[in-house]
Order: C-alpha cells, then sequence, then structure tokens
C-alpha cells in the first residue's frame, strides 16, 4: 500500500499495511528549510503568499517520511475574512471583540473573496503531491476563535471569554453563530479547492467542565461537521478532552483527535467502534533520545490496532526545538510496530 492511501483508509476505518503518520504543525522552527524561509517573509507573508505556503507544506514530507500533507496557514487567517486585523507578536494579537456593536460588525468570511490566497496554496500544493500523500485542510472551531477573539490573544484563564459565554449568553451565542458560519464556509471552500481531509482544532475546548462543553461548544462543533462535505474524511481534535470524549464524539466526524494526556487504549475503549482515532505521543518525546522516543512511539501504534482506524500523532503541535532527527526516528518507529 502508497503513501497516498493508508492516511485516508485509516480514517475511515478501513484496512491498511501499517499505521500511518502526520505531525501537527509538521512544517515549523524546528526544521532549518523553514527557518531559512522566515529570514525571508513574516509568518503572515508565509501564509498569504501561495507559493511560499506551498513551499513550506511541502518541506517535511520527504525529510520525515509522514504520509500526509498540512496545509500550512494558522488558525486566525479566516479571521481576517470577518473584518479582524491579525499581527502576530511572537502569538496571534487583535483588537478584542468584547460588545454588542464588535459582534455585529462582524461580517460572515467568503473564503473566495476574502481569503482567495488559502485556496490557490491550497490547490498549488494538490499539483505538487497528486498521488504521493493526501493534503489535509484545517481550521480552528469556533469556541478557540472566539477565545481569541474576545481576549484578543492568549490567556492562561480566558476571564474575558468566560464572563461573556456565562454573563451575556446572548451575545456568547450570536458570537459563536457567526464564527461557526465563517468555518463552515473555509472548511468547505478547501475541501472544494481540492483538500482531501479536514481537521477541525479546538485547542481551548478542554478549558471547559464536561457539563460546560456540552452547554457551550458542543452544538457548534456538531453543526459544523453536519454542514462539512461529507466526501472527505472530518478529524475533531479537541485538546484537553481525555475525561469528556463522550461528549465530544457527539459531535460527529471520522476521527478523534486525542492529546498525550490519555492512555489511547482507554481512548480507544471510550470512544468506541464508529470512530477511528488519532494521536497520541507528548510533543515532549521529540526532546528524547531517538531510542526512548522510538520505544513511546512504537507502543503507541501497537496499542492504536485496536481502534477501528488508528492515525499516529502527536498530542499537539511539534514544538521549535524539536530535533528532526528524532521525528523522523518516530515516524520510522511507527511504520515499523504499526505493521499488520
Amino acid at each position: 500500500m502508497s503513501r497516498a492511501d493508508r492516511f485516508l483508509k485509516a480514517c475511515r476505518g478501513e484496512a491498511v499495511d501499517t499505521t500511518p503518520v502526520w505531525i501537527m504543525r509538521q512544517a515549523g522552527r524546528y526544521m532549518k528549510e523553514y527557518r531559512q524561509v522566515r529570514e525571508k517573509y513574516s509568518f503572515l507573508e508565509v501564509c498569504h503568499k501561495p507559493e511560499i505556503a506551498c513551499e513550506v507544506t511541502l518541506q517535511p514530507l520527504d525529510v520525515l517520511n509522514v504520509d500526509a500533507a498540512i496545509l500550512f496557514s494558522d488558525i486566525m487567517v479566516p479571521l481576517e475574512g470577518m473584518g479582524c486585523e491579525i499581527d502576530f507578536n511572537p502569538g496571534p494579537v487583535m483588537e478584542p471583540i468584547r460588545t454588542r456593536k464588535a459582534v455585529d460588525e462582524l461580517t460572515i468570511c467568503n473564503p473566495e473573496e476574502d481569503v482567495p490566497f488559502v485556496l490557490e496554496a491550497v490547490k498549488m500544493i494538490r499539483r505538487e503531491i497528486d498521488g504521493k500523500v493526501p493534503l489535509i485542510g484545517f481550521s480552528g472551531a469556533p469556541f478557540t476563535l472566539a477565545a481569541y477573539m474576545v481576549e484578543g490573544k492568549g490567556s492562561k484563564d480566558f476571564a474575558n471569554f468566560k464572563k461573556m459565554m456565562f454573563a451575556e449568553p446572548e451575545l456568547y451565542s450570536d458570537l459563536m453563530n457567526k464564527v461557526s458560519d465563517t468555518v463552515i464556509a473555509y472548511l468547505n471552500a478547501q475541501a472544494k479547492a481540492g483538500a482531501q481531509a479536514l481537521q477541525l482544532f479546538d485547542t481551548w475546548g478542554g478549558i471547559l467542565s464536561g457539563a460546560d462543553y456540552r452547554k457551550y461548544v458542543l452544538p457548534y462543533s456538531k453543526r459544523i461537521i453536519a454542514a462539512l462535505d461529507k466526501s472527505v474524511p472530518i478529524i475533531h481534535f479537541v485538546k484537553g478532552s481525555g475525561l469528556m470524549l463522550d461528549a465530544v464524539k457527539e459531535a460527529g466526524g471520522d476521527v478523534i483527535g486525542l492529546d498525550w494526556h490519555i492512555d489511547i487504549s482507554r481512548a480507544i475503549e471510550e470512544i468506541g467502534p464508529d470512530f477511528s482515532v488519532q494521536g497520541n505521543l507528548d510533543p515532549s518525546y521529540m526532546f528524547a533520545p531517538e531510542a526512548i522516543a522510538r520505544e513511546a512511539a512504537a507502543e503507541i501504534a501497537v496499542k492504536g490496532k485496536a481502534a477501528r482506524g488508528h492515525v499516529f500523532n502527536l498530542g499537539h503541535g511539534i514544538m521549535p526545538m524539536a530535533s528532526v532527527d528524532t521525528a523522523r526516528a518516530v515516524v520510522d518507529a511507527v511504520h515499523e510496530a504499526g505493521v499488520r
């Protein structure tokens, strides 16, 4: 079976020759090739220039021997199409959205008109990799995007966002609905442009209790997944969801992404036979000696065989200090241990 097949088959729960691998943020600062590009262009310039986004998307494919490419972009990009001005310093910063006036002034992103560079990058990447590996498109989930919008940047406690959620539920709902409409349009446009799988990233979904997740997050994620192109597999990743997988799987999709805080065997048992799983090595293993990282990855690959389908990944994005050699060793270990 070729690299072109195994990732999509695992997503759909079909038989594979070995466990497929890709790595969140696999094109990034840990690679010297990417750092060389960043010496010439800012982060936003890389996202906005299709030919450069294509170049960095391709960089890890042969270096790591991964089984899928993921579009190089950022979850904040579609917010530009809603009227938000985004900068990175080094993380995303923007003018906070906290009032009725600010929410009402937001528009729904029209991807073809507002962020056409993303769709052009998808088309360029597909032309370059067609028949080699599939391409994953992605978006932030509405809860994560709205959290950044209300806070204006990352936060340790998201106090302003939670204040809106609890004290102004109608305003919160209106914001979440606008962001959800944007996410639906953005992901479907990526699929139409050529993305062969879609991942919904909910980085901050795990900051809530299970009960609050069901009330304030699940309805929007469920609506989004139901509205997405059914011809491509949908991966739903909620960081910190180990204690509420029963709620996360209610959102639907084909693959449930796992962070590293739950043993994959336990997660597979809780998720059941109707979903594939993705994950879930602690990203810090990318700092470890190769032998230690290989052992940890192989253990996950072996346990993952119990799932309907298993896509190996880190439990979150690879970090800038990671070792390229260790990352490649992990991919090799998974391909060896995951043989069916």
